[in-house]
């Protein structure tokens, strides 16, 4: 209901209402094309659970909303939620009980695969999920040394944020990007707007199955090992193992719950939504993928929170 709640405030422009400061409930309905009833139950339920706070002059942004809701401030992510959560995954959750009993008759895509083959599909998921990686890239540019690195594979790269960024703080690298085709036309776009042709190349085909490019410093998966079976997993690794250069990085960037499986509880929902539409796919903790890694022989093996209390960072070796 509060997640509603939320996607409702994003579709009305209520957080882009309030960007320039306090508005009472005459000016928020003009703004919003809204019933007065209607809305003001809605400012009461986003009020109730942080979104908004209400004062003398009527309601306000919260910090976190002002941060991260507003159309165009540092840390928007309204497209995200808008369209890839709210339009996309959100209707899948209807099959979660029916997942849970092993049925998959009223699972709508068998993966990522099948569901991207809908060019509409593959765009709509792919410019909102670029909104939401652009602040991790950046993280992992400023947390990750890739100063001797020229050559860095993105495996189910999407939009091309982490590759942009990258280059962007690292002069010497170039990066190839391998995703589904109808994923990688949404990337081009990205990656001519940052005039980065030159740096970026693409490679369609499906991770588990098409053929990678080798000899490269470094492999990076963001997202990529929560979307594939535990056996996809180490199958993605391995072919990284091989792709990599002797002493070459691997990044893995995801959704993890704790090896007691207790929370955290942001790591776990999300892994539950996606078990939805994606049954196969497994709940990552970090003793699963640390120990596969060293399974297929990388060294050096490390884990560190990234997105606290949703993703972490584990980096690994080829060995020289």
């Amino acid at each position: 209901m509060a997640s509603k709640a939320l996607f409702s405030a994003l579709h009305l422009g209520v957080f882009d209402a309030l960007a320039e400061g306090p508005k009472d409930l005459a000016a928020l309905v003009e703004a919003t094309e809204t019933e007065e009833r209607g809305l003001t139950t809605l400012l009461t339920a986003l009020t109730a659970v942080g979104l908004l706070e209400k004062g003398e002059a009527g309601w306000v942004n919260s910090p976190a909303a002002a941060e991260s809701l507003v159309t165009g401030a540092p840390g928007d992510f309204g497209d995200y939620l808008r369209y890839q959560i709210d339009r996309q995954m959100y209707p899948f959750m209807h099959n979660l009980t029916d997942v849970l009993k092993g049925r998959r008759d009223t699972v709508p895509f068998e993966n990522y695969e099948a569901w991207f083959r809908d060019a509409a599909e593959a765009t709509l998921y792919s410019e909102s999920q670029h909104a939401a990686s652009v602040a991790p890239a950046m993280l992992l540019a400023a947390l990750v040394d890739l100063s001797q690195r020229t050559r860095l594979l993105d495996v189910g790269g999407g939009s091309g944020a982490f590759a942009i960024t990258l280059c962007g703080m690292q002069p010497q690298l170039s990066v190839t990007i391998l995703d589904f085709p109808n994923v990688l036309e949404v990337a081009r776009k990205h990656v001519a707007a940052a005039g980065l042709e030159s740096r970026i190349e693409f490679v369609a085909g499906n991770a588990l199955t098409s053929d990678w490019p080798g000899s490269q410093d470094a492999v990076l998966f963001s997202y990529i090992s929560g979307s594939v079976s535990a056996e996809g997993v180490g199958e993605l690794y391995r072919r990284a193992f091989t792709a990599l250069e002797p002493g070459g990085t691997v990044l893995i960037h995801d959704f993890m719950v704790d090896d007691d499986r207790t929370g955290p509880p942001l790591a776990a929902i999300w892994a539950l939504q996606h078990a939805t539409f994606t049954p196969d796919a497994v709940s990552l903790t970090p003793g699963f993928i640390t120990g596969l890694l060293r399974e297929i022989g990388f060294e050096e093996v490390s884990l560190a929170p990234f997105i606290p209390g949703m993703t972490r960072l584990v980096q690994a070796h080829k060995p020289s």
